[in-house]
């Protein structure tokens, strides 16, 4: 049987890279230790992950692994942070060697694609929970904070949206016309494995070309929402500008109105700018081949205003995700 130590030892320990820096000191000690780069600020985020709240009972624990690290990486792309490293707390029913493996595979293979290492953490014996922080940097000034936007601003939408809310639903077996087996497979993949965009927010932030940015994991009306109370603006949303994702496309403009403006999970980048900036926000975009898509307008006046295509006001009744009433 594997004990807290070996368990930590065997699956989550890895050898310290020295191009790695700023880790002075990783797992194995009461801290670990790291030397900040000179002035630079430090950006932290934690995002938890409960069983059966956040993934379903039974989840492959390989694309477990990915999402776990990804949301906490999305935050940091959502202010403009280089990611540093970060620290993994988790609670296990039990230390099941095949699933320890593959979830620490998941895990690691996100964190080499972005270089940055498992720095510190706990484990423990109880319902399946899985913490992360993440620890990144940026310059002072740099931060695409929430407060930040600014009336006359575009509000831009990196990705595309819906596709992970479409494959719960198919899942929920909520949806009147159900996905065939290849569609949900392939909404599955934004629901399982969402990609950070750690890239595209960096440069936004180090360019100096956007103002206020937020990551979208509770559904875009309401993280967009965040944005506008910290910022006391308003907004005008076009709401078939949304960028729908390929299965989402397919499916009925009801359904696509409200997965992309209300559908959550899909940890794309929301952000504003001023229209003096388009040119270089596409630039920035295609620099880290990320497309963007311009989708409405900061208003002076409070409230959120959703319209179509051709501006007419849309009467949605739609509410983003809320993790203790929803």
């Amino acid at each position: 049987m594997l004990s807290e130590f070996d368990l930590i030892k065997e699956y989550f320990q890895r050898p310290q890279h020295a191009a790695r820096a700023p880790v002075a000191l990783g797992i194995g000690d009461d801290c670990a230790l790291i030397a900040p780069t000179p002035g630079m600020q430090t950006a932290i985020s934690s995002d938890m992950l409960v069983e059966g709240r956040h993934f379903f009972a039974g989840e492959d624990p390989l694309r477990l692994g990915h999402k776990a690290l990804a949301v906490n990486l999305s935050d940091l792309a959502a202010m403009g942070a280089r990611p540093l490293g970060f620290t993994l707390a988790l609670a296990l029913p039990e230390a099941n060697r095949g699933w320890l493996r593959g979830f620490s595979q998941g895990l690691f293979a996100l964190a080499d694609a972005f270089d940055i290492e498992l720095i510190g953490g706990d484990t423990t014996k109880g319902p399946l929970t899985i913490c992360i922080t993440v620890f990144g940097e940026l310059r002072p000034g740099q931060a695409l904070r929430r407060d930040a936007a600014k009336p006359g601003d575009d509000i831009w939408i990196s990705g595309t949206l819906g596709d992970a809310r479409l494959a719960l639903a198919g899942y929920r077996l909520e949806l009147a016309r159900p996905l065939d087996a290849a569609s949900q497979r392939a909404a599955a993949v934004r629901m399982h494995t969402p990609v950070p965009r750690v890239a595209l927010g960096v440069r936004l932030a180090e360019q100096g070309i956007a103002h206020a940015a937020i990551d979208i994991s509770d559904g875009l009306i309401g993280d967009l929402g965040h944005i506008l109370k910290r910022s006391r603006v308003g907004a005008t949303l076009d709401v078939d500008a949304l960028p729908a994702g390929a299965v989402l496309a397919t499916q009925d403009t009801a359904l696509r109105r409200a997965y992309c403006a209300a559908g959550g999970d899909d940890y794309e980048l929301c952000f504003t700018a001023p229209v003096a900036a388009r040119a270089a926000v596409l630039a920035a975009a295609d620099s880290v081949a990320t497309p963007v898509t311009r989708v409405g307008t900061i208003d002076a006046e409070g409230g959120l205003r959703l319209v179509d295509a051709h501006g007419a006001p849309l009467d949605l009744q739609l509410s983003s995700f809320d993790h203790f009433t929803s």
